[in-house]
């Protein structure tokens, strides 16, 4: 019997990941006749059909699960082998790390600063972007890890995983005069700034406003943190940030914090995908204690980084 022609696999495998063949194709630089032909001498090989059509699209069979299950293991395992390989390689590690658009870029930094070294021994590199862009830039091992506001659905994403990091209060601000109305009722006095709907604050301060009785006029909606921020300190619209920034924020004068809703929490998690050999520097933040960020303290005394990573790998 024939070896298996691991190219021919891997033609299938990517075919799965990117779920055409189209797509596939555009990945490897190759036509799509090329990787159609390729998957028909691997179905050859293995004595069945690999795919299926559904209407348009392409799904895998029960065989095609299978080997998909298998191949999946092995090319990711791979990758993880060059990831490895190319840490060992700079006279630094480096650090590629995701971070949704979402989160606070403040807590975001304090969280990073905390893992890395003032030796020098190791490169960050940060990428901005949404949760479900950054999930498939880790899943094709571009990544080390993501900060998130929102844990990682591991059925929907095999081999990632997510840790809690904590979670804070949400506070409302916005420039003087301070509204007439009481909290939470103020809120329909001005305009409102809100999180986008494809943010996990965003969808939970809807649902609260909803619970309140409550129907603000929305002036904008952003996937960023930050500039939905810039917009509540140029005008009169009120805005919400994480509670635990309070003081930094009303140095903003004249920014008043109307209220508070501990009700809504936002919440703070590191995903990162399952190796044989985790990178040093997630290893360390999943082994980190941020409660006293998350109590409002923003005290990294307890969080000593290590002098340098050299020991992590072996």
């Amino acid at each position: 019997m024939s070896h298996l022609n691991y190219n021919h696999l891997y033609y299938f495998w990517m075919t799965q990941k990117k779920g055409s063949v189209t797509k596939a194709a555009e990945a490897l630089f190759l036509t799509p006749q090329t990787v159609t032909g390729q998957i028909r001498q691997l179905e050859e090989r293995l004595g069945g059909k690999l795919f299926k059509r559904k209407g348009r699209q392409l799904e895998a069979s029960e065989l095609g699960q299978l080997v998909f299950q298998y191949a999946d293991r092995m090319f990711s395992l791979s990758y993880e082998m060059l990831d490895i390989v190319n840490y060992r390689k700079e006279d630094h590690l480096v650090f590629e790390v995701g971070i949704a658009d979402a989160l606070s870029k403040r807590l975001a930094s304090r969280v990073l600063l905390s893992v890395i070294p003032n030796d020098g021994s190791i490169h960050l590199r940060c990428y901005e972007s949404t949760h479900e862009m950054l999930l498939e830039q880790l899943s094709e091992h571009k990544l080390d890890m993501i900060l998130s506001d929102c844990p990682v659905d591991s059925a929907q994403h095999a081999g990632l995983l997510s840790k809690k990091l904590g979670e804070c209060d949400i506070g409302f601000y916005c420039r003087e005069p301070l509204p007439v109305k009481p909290f939470p009722a103020c809120l329909e006095e001005r305009k409102l700034l809100i999180p986008g709907r494809r943010t996990a604050m965003g969808r939970q301060l809807r649902h609260w406003l909803e619970v309140q009785g409550l129907k603000p006029q929305i002036l904008g909606e952003f996937d960023d943190a930050a500039l939905m921020k810039a917009f509540g300190f140029f005008n009169q619209g009120i805005f919400v940030a994480p509670a635990i920034y309070r003081d930094a924020i009303l140095q903003y004068q004249p920014v008043i914090e109307i209220g508070r809703a501990t009700e809504l929490k936002e919440e703070y998690y590191v995903i990162f995908a399952e190796r044989m050999i985790q990178h040093p520097a997630v290893k360390r933040l999943c082994e980190s204690d941020f409660s006293s960020l998350f109590s409002g303290l923003d005290d990294f005394s307890a969080v000593t980084p290590p002098a340098t990573f050299d020991d992590e790998f072996s």
